[in-house]
């Protein structure tokens, strides 16, 4: 951590050195989609607008808003673009019904471990074809990887989940592609920010859920309510978080503040990543003693799940062309990636 602080702090440096402290000041107001003190997801966003400012001199300013105090989570891409507010921090797969790509920025089913999805986002293209995605669409902003976390659980529930057969008729919030793939098996699924879910379950609005990994779902205390959680997080093996900023207010930034905006993001990923990997062990091992039951997906239905969610993922490419060239693009990646993958992790049993 202090050398991520310390690499941001050369970077605002250079900044001043070259120019930005004679170049207008950048204040901007930033909306979030989760909660600040939610770590890995919403936690990186706090200390992205701290560091802007500690680095830049000053120069940079960017006040966050919490969910739902200036800008509705679900609102904030629209929000950026119309110039409404100057930057927002979300996880952007919310938006796939505006733009059917976003979501293989966002979170794939039986996708990229977190290392593997930034290698491929930072050295693959990713980053630039992110762009233009958005502008295809006509979206105005500029979008940069600003947090990551490892994976979700696969849910909350009430009654253990067996077959695919128990997601026929089950009320579940679920989100991005693995929202369709729960579609497909006859789940009926809802979307709605964090901060709903508890009193969604609680009243019976909702049958299950997922959200997040166990670091966040406690402090959301969905233990209190459904005592059955289960894994691994096949719809979202990573989930990877981005700072949305108006493109006008991009462009009249300087060179050295976007590259001060770029630093201070990249650490801010590693952050977000470390946060949850550091926490989420003991937490999970904590929920024994709260009575709740950790299930693990057999090998068999995991396969069943991976065959339907081929199949979504056919018929998404299918409708769209950013979509297809984007997926065909990280498959590439991933033919060559599994080659490193399979051989040089130690079991974790060892």
């Amino acid at each position: 951590m202090k050398l991520l602080k310390a690499m941001a702090g050369i970077a605002g440096a250079l900044a001043l050195s070259t120019g930005a402290a004679v170049a207008d000041d950048l204040r901007w107001k930033m909306p979030v989609a989760f909660a600040t003190n939610l770590p890995g997801l919403g936690s990186p966003a706090a200390w992205v607008a701290d560091n802007l400012t500690t680095a830049s001199g000053g120069s940079i300013q960017v006040r966050v808003y919490e969910p739902g105090k200036l800008v509705p989570p679900f609102d904030i891409l629209q929000s950026v673009s119309d110039g409404k507010v100057e930057a927002g921090y979300t996880w952007i797969g919310y938006d796939q019904g505006k733009v059917p790509a976003i979501p293989l920025f966002a979170a794939v089913p039986f996708g990229m471990k977190p290392w593997a999805y930034t290698a491929w986002y930072y050295y693959g293209g990713g980053h630039e074809m992110l762009q233009e995605v958005y502008a295809n669409k006509g979206f105005e902003v500029h979008a940069q990887l600003c947090g990551i976390i490892g994976p979700e659980t696969a849910g909350w529930y009430s009654d253990p989940i067996e077959s695919l057969e128990d997601y026929e008729g089950l009320k579940i919030r679920f989100a991005g592609l693995g929202g369709k793939v729960l579609e497909k098996l006859g789940a009926s699924v809802t979307m709605m920010p964090g901060g709903e879910l508890y009193q969604a379950l609680e009243k019976g609005t909702i049958d299950a859920t997922e959200f997040s990994m166990p670091a966040i779902d406690q402090i959301l205390g969905f233990h209190q309510v459904v005592k059955y959680n289960l894994f691994p997080g096949w719809h979202q093996q990573f989930t990877a978080q981005y700072m949305l900023i108006n493109k006008d207010e991009w462009n009249k930034a300087t060179e050295a503040q976007k590259a001060l905006v770029d630093a201070s993001c990249t650490a801010a990923t590693t952050l977000g990543l470390a946060e949850g990997e550091y926490k989420n062990g003991k937490v999970l091992a904590g929920f024994q003693e709260k009575g709740v039951q950790a299930d693990q997906i057999p090998r068999e239905v995991l396969e069943e799940l991976k065959a339907v969610t081929d199949e979504v993922m056919k018929e998404e490419a299918s409708k769209d062309a950013d979509f297809k060239r984007v997926y065909e693009s990280q498959n590439e990646f991933l033919e060559t990636y599994k080659v490193w993958d399979s051989r040089a992790y130690v079991p974790t049993d060892l």
